[in-house]
């Protein structure tokens, strides 16, 4: 396929109003992709093997690419190609989705498309990043707002996604006497969403699941907190069946940064020690790869080279590719002053007592995303933005140390040849899976 074929398919996809071009784009694309190699694939054996001790020594950059994702993503894989790096996952949030108008079958589409694009052949990890319990909506009825979860899964699983972050920290209860106590109702809905995975998960693939002990913005996890965590979640496992393959934990940031006054970022904090302490327990206890930093992006560029020093084995990077976009000089000063107007009226509950302008501004821009994606992806310098961010890349890469992880993860990752067709217009899928050869 040409790349100018390419590029209208994913305008297709991404921008398109005809449901039936939309589908034939969907197809087209997944169909390049299984050709050329480039394919949907869980990172959970190389994982497995961290957790072995067999690998290590780098840290699995997780990106969230929320706007401009064919051209960010295309970016991701000349980076990884120059460096022959392989251990690298595309990822996006539950609530991401809403406000970048970004459903997990687009999202998919578009970073195979820029695989094929930019001549990547092996797999590709897709992964669904924070599937968070809403822990107001779950004191109100529990069960529906699991059953959305599960919802959420099951389309997320068709789409491709094989690596699945559940965070249901969020009804982590510090109040309790003991942490197995404010532990258990993570662990039990954990153990019940790892074991709706497994049952939903293609032949062939061991989805890579995540869970998570600390909500990120509270008190600095423990590695008596992840005992007491991983004690009740193994419990409610049946037997035999694989668990996590790693553990998110807090330790001192927040999602997007501190924003102070004049809109800058405060200094963060962050405390590698306690990456480091439970990354050892997971792998000597529980053979899992370590531990996950989220909010990780906004750091001092000095901090990163850390995160492998202290054995984490993920980390999860998100606003500053979006801050990228938005400050971007090539970014029309006619569309930055319209979205900001959107803002002033359509995301006004985000504005809190005592914020400036440019508080306001830097926490709520994200939301206009969605409602603006067709005039960011119709762009005359799209290309150009990508290029700007790519250096960042580069450099995260670098410091995370995932240069010449390709041979690991041909090593220990065996993708499904997955062919896939998908009905858009009538709600309909097929899906087969054909052998290795």
């Amino acid at each position: 396929m040409d790349t100018g074929a390419m590029d209208a398919l994913v305008l297709d996809v991404v921008v398109g109003k005809d449901v039936d071009k939309k589908e034939a784009a969907v197809n087209a694309i997944w169909g390049a992709a299984l050709e050329t190699g480039a394919v949907p694939a869980s990172i959970h054996d190389l994982y497995r093997a961290r957790g072995e001790g067999r690998v290590g020594g780098f840290t699995v950059p997780a990106m969230n690419l929320r706007t401009l994702t064919y051209d960010l993503a295309r970016a991701v894989f000349r980076c990884a190609l120059k460096i022959k790096a392989g251990a690298f996952i595309f990822e996006i949030a539950r609530s991401e989705m809403g406000y970048t108008d970004q459903k997990p079958l687009e999202y998919t589409t578009v970073v195979l498309a820029a695989a094929v694009r930019e001549g990547h052949r092996g797999p590709v990890f897709i992964q669904g990043d924070h599937f968070q319990v809403n822990a107001k909506n779950y004191a109100k009825d529990p069960r529906a707002e699991v059953e959305g979860l599960k919802s959420l899964i099951r389309e997320s699983i068709e789409a491709g996604f094989y690596n699945i972050d559940i965070d249901s920290s969020t009804v982590v209860d510090l109040s309790k006497g003991s942490l197995e106590e404010q532990q258990e109702v993570n662990a039990a809905i954990c153990a019940q969403l790892t074991e709706h995975i497994r049952s939903l998960q293609p032949e062939g693939v061991v989805i890579s699941v995540g869970g998570e002990i600390g909500e990120v913005g509270s008190q600095n996890s423990t590695p008596e907190d992840l005992r007491a965590f991983m004690k009740q979640y193994q419990a409610r496992l049946p037997g035999g069946m694989e668990g996590i393959s790693k553990i998110s934990v807090q330790t001192g940031t927040s999602h997007g940064g501190k924003v102070l006054a004049d809109g800058s970022i405060a200094k963060v904090k962050l405390d590698f020690d306690v990456l480091k302490s439970i990354s050892e327990v997971c792998k000597k206890e529980y053979k899992l790869a370590g531990s996950v930093q989220h909010g990780a992006s906004t750091l001092p560029e000095n901090e990163f080279h850390k995160f492998p020093s202290y054995d984490t084995a993920e980390v999860h990077l998100a606003t500053q590719f979006q801050n990228m976009v938005y400050d971007s000089a090539l970014l029309p000063a006619a569309l930055h002053e319209k979205m900001y107007a959107w803002l002033k009226t359509n995301a006004a509950a985000e504005r809190k007592e005592g914020m400036t302008d440019e508080q306001f501004f830097y926490k709520a821009r994200k939301k206009a995303l969605g409602p603006f994606k067709a005039d960011i992806m119709g762009l005359k310098d799209r290309a150009k933005i990508a290029e700007e961010v790519e250096e960042k890349f580069a450099f995260l890469f670098d410091q995370l140390r995932i240069r010449d992880t390709a041979v690991l993860v041909k090593q220990f990752v065996k993708p499904p040849k997955t062919k896939k067709t998908f009905a858009l217009a009538h709600d309909k899928k097929a899906e087969h899976f054909e052998g290795d050869d």
